[in-house]
């Protein structure tokens, strides 16, 4: 994943965690029906050190999933 600054303040100074689980256990659900069914989809969480804004981005594997989910409609 490529992102050259921050949408928010334009600063360059960002930072990706490993991929996370997008939920489970007592934790909500963030990726509902992207996952199998035995394992909550991944997303990487970026963070602009300059102002904070954090930012998710699931997993290309649960992206395309979105299309035929009926858990997510798409916005127009």
């Amino acid at each position: 994943m490529t992102i050259a600054s921050c949408p928010n303040c334009g600063g360059r100074n960002l930072y990706q965690s490993d991929p996370v689980g997008s939920g489970g256990g007592h934790a909500p659900n963030y990726l509902p029906g992207l996952g199998e069914w035995y394992k909550a989809a991944r997303f990487r969480i970026v963070l602009c050190q300059d102002c904070g804004q954090t930012r998710f981005f699931a997993s290309r594997e649960a992206a395309v999933k979105a299309s035929e989910s009926k858990r997510w409609t798409r916005v127009v």
